[in-house]
């Protein structure tokens, strides 16, 4: 499976550090001038041009983005969002990316308007600058197949100090990196070698926000292929001022061997028991539990409660079945199993003008998606909150999912 980690732990992340480092990374500049030329057709443009530079940040060669821009800034969100559309649309993103985007947009927008509430416009994101950032960083990671991969990251470092910013000087992290911290639940970190900087941006955090699966202290196990690093405005004595990414590959073979299945026939328990038996086995790390319905001994009705996991974990599991049912004996079999790989995504979905978060199982064999599927607790939240049937959410969840990510739920 392709892999992408990000390591903003060495000196946080922003928009042009994370588009200069997949830049480096890639070597798609090409790509980068298109979005340029497309952004200089935008109405409120008047001039926007981009160079990438090799430099030598702290003895490590990087890219760095110069940006030139002379423009009319936006003071309504619908007028970024608007341009956002119109730039990706030109650029011919696929619904994902547009969808990813999207997210990106909104979470910069929620973080401005829950710190100012009234009289709200757009402040620090208001800039042509914004849309640079977003749409090309979802643009590099679409052309360059990381969208359907698997994509880590280390907890960003976001610094000290004060920043100056429209409201007058402020600490940091700023407001809207804290509050879109806050609503992704994404976890920072700062060093003893953090710097009285702002490491991590508004910007920056919400693309990282919305494109990660995963937070890791540490590299997970992967092959790794090839390393880019981007260079940040300012020169920093105590870090390098740089984001570091690495693609890879994470062999999964799809062939789980050494699996075994433990089975055991109840005829003397209540449902309230298996159920929870079954939720226990599951929360304790069996891999698949499922209950059949037979006839046993003496024709009475039985339950075949079947367990499958590793060999390592048999024994324990084994034990855990006759003390929760008081069976006396639990059948062991060996088996080998072919399991796709898997993948979650969580998407914000608007639905019935509200925004929902939902997590999405994507399942694939040899890069190819066999599977999409909504979870099923944050369909049965969304019911809930809005008080129509869990079958009609799902048919929306459907609809909205399969449109996002040009494939259609299996069923």
């Amino acid at each position: 499976m392709k892999t992408l980690i990000i390591d903003p732990k060495i000196s946080g992340i922003s928009g042009d550090m994370f588009i200069s480092a997949l830049i480096d990374l890639t070597d798609d500049i090409d790509s980068l001038y298109e979005l340029t030329s497309v952004i200089n057709n935008l109405e409120n443009c008047k001039k926007f041009e981009v160079n990438i530079k090799e430099e030598k940040i702290n003895g490590i060669m990087a890219k760095k983005l110069y940006i030139d821009i002379i423009e009319d800034r936006f003071h309504h969100p619908e007028d970024l969002k608007n341009a956002i559309a119109e730039v990706s649309n030109n650029l011919k993103l696929s619904n994902r990316a547009k969808s990813i985007t999207n997210n990106i947009i909104n979470d910069l927008i929620y973080a401005e308007k829950k710190l100012h509430k009234t009289n709200f416009h757009l402040h620090e994101v208001a800039s042509l600058d914004t849309i640079f950032d977003v749409v090309g960083s979802i643009m590099l990671l679409e052309k360059n197949g990381f969208l359907n991969g698997k994509i880590y990251s280390t907890p960003p470092v976001l610094g000290g100090g004060y920043t100056k910013m429209e409201h007058g000087i402020l600490s940091i992290p700023a407001p809207a990196t804290l509050e879109i911290l806050c609503k992704h639940g994404i976890k920072y970190s700062n060093p003893p070698y953090a710097t009285k900087f702002e490491h991590t941006t508004p910007t920056g955090i919400a693309i990282l926000s919305n494109i990660v699966d995963e937070i890791v202290d540490n590299f997970p196990p992967m092959i790794p292929i090839k390393v880019g690093y981007g260079g940040g405005s300012k020169t920093l004595k105590e870090v390098p001022n740089i984001l570091r990414v690495v693609e890879g590959k994470i062999n999964e073979d799809i062939m789980e061997k050494n699996m075994v299945v433990l089975e055991t026939n109840v005829d003397d328990i209540s449902g309230e028991v298996i159920g929870a038996l079954f939720e226990k086995l599951l929360n304790e790390g069996a891999k698949e539990v499922f209950v059949v319905n037979g006839i046993g001994k003496k024709n009475r009705p039985t339950n075949i409660i079947s367990v499958i996991t590793d060999y390592a974990t048999s024994e324990k599991f084994a034990k855990m079945l006759m003390e929760e049912t008081g069976t006396l004996g639990v059948r062991i079999k060996g088996i080998d199993r072919i399991k796709a790989e898997r993948i979650k995504k969580t998407y914000f979905i608007n639905i019935n003008g509200k925004e929902f978060k939902c997590d999405v199982k994507i399942s694939s064999i040899d890069d190819k998606i066999i599977n999409i599927k909504p979870e099923y607790e944050d369909a049965k939240k969304i019911a809930e909150e809005l008080n129509i049937p869990l079958r009609k959410v799902l048919k929306i969840l459907d609809n909205k999912i399969t449109h996002i990510t040009g494939n259609e739920i299996v069923k």
